[in-house]
């Protein structure tokens, strides 16, 4: 076990499966040292997550904690990338977060900052990220949130 599982382990985080594409597309892309992962959603061990609205069926608070669930989805595809070392990343270079709240709602920042946090937990500086948080009109599963990532690997 590298440094990075060390660490996991010492937040308590164990990773999912990384989840099989539901349509046309590829979970991952490694292009020369980058990895582009795409969306994750709210997949826990029972399934779909936090589906709904924000603002409406979740709190700024319950949704961050749907974004920490995508952030987790992501690192678990990451795993893959790297082949199951972790520790081959350089760096989060950037995070990509879908909120599905209502037309009135403008906290999605403090929404994907679960994500956010997740990685600077895990990865310390190496996790710290440029990013974008937008609002949605709805995403696939009607799920609260999806994210998704760019890392750069060794």
């Amino acid at each position: 076990m590298g440094q990075i599982d060390d660490r996991l382990n010492e937040l308590g985080i164990t990773l999912p499966e990384p989840a099989a594409p539901v349509a046309n597309y590829v979970p991952y892309v490694v292009s020369g040292n980058l990895v582009f992962i795409s969306g994750q959603v709210t997949l826990g061990p029972d399934g779909v997550e936090y589906q709904g609205k924000v603002g409406a069926d979740f709190t700024t608070e319950e949704a961050a904690k749907a974004a920490r669930l995508c952030g987790l989805n992501v690192i678990a595809q990451l795993k893959a990338a790297c082949g199951g070392d972790l520790d081959r990343v350089v760096r989060c270079v950037k995070l990509g977060g879908f909120v599905n709240a209502v037309p009135d709602f403008t906290d999605h920042p403090k929404v994907i900052n679960g994500c956010s946090d997740l990685m600077v937990e895990v990865f310390a500086d190496k996790g710290r990220h440029a990013r974008f948080a937008v609002g949605a009109g709805g995403l696939p599963l009607n799920v609260a949130v999806e994210v998704d990532a760019v890392f750069e690997i060794a």
